[in-house]
């Protein structure tokens, strides 16, 4: 569900800082948390965790594991969305396609 905020973000970091005060902090296998990539676009930040590729018993890395989500922080109210974790600019497709809906 979408959440306002009084100061929308004027920064990749801003939209970090809201990220991470609204929702739970990913965490690596090991405990430590995992790191944040943020893509910015014209109308928003696209905010996400990375994961490492884990080698699988023969030491070859494996895909990233599906599922999750990433967050959208719109830059006009500083409003989070998540969308599914697809690819970044279908990702982004999708929350215009659900703006515009809600507009």
């Amino acid at each position: 569900m979408p959440q306002d905020t009084p100061n929308p973000p004027s920064s990749a970091d801003e939209a970090l800082a809201i990220v991470r005060s609204r929702y739970a902090e990913p965490k690596l296998p090991d405990g430590s948390p995992a790191p944040m990539h943020v893509h910015e676009f014209d109308i928003g930040y696209l905010v996400y965790a990375t994961f490492p590729r884990t080698p699988d018993a023969s030491g070859r890395p494996q895909p990233a594991q599906p599922g999750g989500s990433k967050i959208i922080v719109a830059k006009d109210t500083g409003e989070t969305v998540t969308v599914p974790n697809f690819p970044t600019e279908a990702a982004i497709e999708l929350y215009r396609k659900q703006r515009q809906a809600n507009t």
